[in-house]
């Protein structure tokens, strides 16, 4: 290379030096997105909560609204959904309130049969050890009693922020369901005309992969409630259908949700009906597992969320990383709704090339 001559760079390296400061830009931003939803997480729930109501209930409003007003059609379809859930918790608290008794019978009865069961071949663990780890988590409960008191006092404020949460996430719904579209548009207002078009092609898809997934992990959740509480029922598991009820929420973290969900039937079962139903129920997670992975999943879910299983997996994980369980849960939905923005958009600007 003669001296004064630029020093030449190869076609290979000057791509990837392209790829790498966009890919650099884009984990910037997306680390940013997720240290301001860590540091203000509950605006981000609630606003995330109140979207996935506007998502189930906006269709129910609008239906109300063509013979009523549509403040009114709004307040009917909110109050008669809470009364709903209101309904089936006040149901799951009878249930658990009928069933207390003769479960703590059957849980005495069944921790012995544990015991038994331990000390026999092939555990063959001494008995006096078992008697010891429960004097040992007696006198641990008693002389660590303040400390406890003083974590469920502290517990009240998660339990306020909670409300609160809960609150905003309600006031949020009240009115995406009634004017929803209207702040959509002052929005797009604001954004100059250049990118107006782009903003609502992207928001467009945005809000339908969105709703498509609310509506694929709302059916799932219920079809995998169901079967639980059916099995469970058949099985004489006490508790089936408050555990069914722990299913259908598991259901919402993708892949890990359901399995842990069950693990604590399996616990149930085990405490109040024996290895044998336990091991059954042990058997039920692998097949309710395979049921949701290749049957409900690729047929509610692929019309809706087009993501390779692997990139689900790395999205849960990173997002309980990044947030915890709310990560978990707002980390599928979050990368499905970023990947069907990018795909509308280079469609729509193939077309316009064409």
């Amino acid at each position: 290379m003669q001296p004064g001559t630029p020093p030449t760079v190869t076609p290979f390296l000057r791509t990837a030096a392209a790829y790498a400061w966009r890919v650099l830009v884009v984990g910037l931003l997306v680390y940013s997105l997720f240290a301001v939803l860590g540091r203000f997480h509950e605006i981000g729930v609630a606003v995330f909560l109140g979207l996935v109501v506007t998502a189930l209930l906006r269709p129910v409003a609008d239906v109300v609204a063509r013979g009523l007003p549509r403040p009114l059609a709004v307040a009917l379809t909110l109050i008669g959904s809470i009364a709903l859930v209101l309904g089936v918790l006040a149901l799951m608290g009878e249930a658990v309130a009928g069933e207390r008794t003769t479960l703590v019978r059957e849980f005495r009865v069944g921790i012995g049969r544990i015991e038994d069961w331990l000390e026999r071949p092939p555990f063959r663990l001494d008995p006096g050890a078992l008697s010891d780890l429960q004097s040992r988590i007696g006198s641990f409960l008693s002389s660590h009693r303040s400390t406890l008191v003083s974590t469920a006092l502290s517990g009240a404020g998660h339990v306020v922020a909670v409300l609160t949460t809960l609150a905003l996430a309600l006031f949020c719904a009240v009115f995406f369901v009634h004017s929803g579209d209207r702040q959509w548009r002052w929005f797009q207002e604001q954004l100059p005309r250049s990118v107006r078009g782009r903003v609502g092609i992207g928001g467009r898809a945005a809000w339908r992969t969105f709703t498509g997934y609310t509506y694929g992990i709302v059916l799932v959740a219920a079809i995998n409630a169901v079967l639980v509480g059916l099995a469970l029922w058949l099985l004489g598991v006490p508790l089936a259908v408050p555990l069914a009820l722990l299913e259908f929420l598991a259901a919402f973290v993708p892949l890990i949700g359901s399995p842990i969900a069950l693990a604590v039937a399996a616990v149930v079962a085990l405490a109040s009906q024996g290895p044998l139903v336990a091991a059954v129920v042990v058997a039920l997670i692998v097949v309710i597992g395979q049921i949701e992975g290749h049957l409900l999943h690729p047929l509610v879910m692929s019309w809706a969320v087009r993501l390779h299983p692997l990139v689900v997996a790395i999205s849960v994980i990173a997002g309980s990383i990044a947030a915890g369980i709310v990560g978990a849960v707002v980390a599928v939905p979050l990368v499905s709704v970023v990947w069907s923005v990018h795909t509308a958009l280079r469609e729509a600007r193939g077309a316009t090339d064409a």
